[in-house]
């Protein structure tokens, strides 16, 4: 499934393949996403495109600093994310993507990043 995202504001759009679509929709566990609460869905690293507002992305990461968090710096939304714990696919924020209603796919599971390997 093809998709789109974007920020609150617009600065920011991404594009991208999402394998599983909204299927594998989830939230995380660790000590940063639990804060966060957004749900997000996988999409191919190699297919994410940022195709507007690149200049207005800011980045957190932490820890392993494996996970690389963006945010729009002008509205502040986290928009996607590489994760951890497969290069191959980043998060995208469900609630950016086009057409997307995260209520309707609820309820979203959790997954334990609490208890990463890289972190044991």
């Amino acid at each position: 499934m093809k998709i789109t995202a974007t920020c609150h504001c617009g600065a920011v759009e991404l594009t991208g393949d999402a394998p599983a679509g909204f299927d594998d929709a989830g939230r995380c566990n660790c000590s940063f996403c639990k804060r966060r609460q957004a749900a997000n869905i996988g999409v191919t690293s190699a297919t994410l495109k940022v195709t507007k507002g690149a200049e207005n992305l800011s980045l957190y990461s932490f820890g392993t600093h494996t996970a690389q968090h963006y945010f729009c710096k002008t509205c502040g939304i986290y928009t996607h994310h590489q994760t951890r714990s497969n290069p191959l696919l980043c998060g995208v924020n469900l609630g950016c993507i086009s057409g997307a209603h995260p209520p309707d796919f609820e309820p979203i599971p959790w997954r334990d990043g609490i208890n990463h390997p890289s972190d044991q």
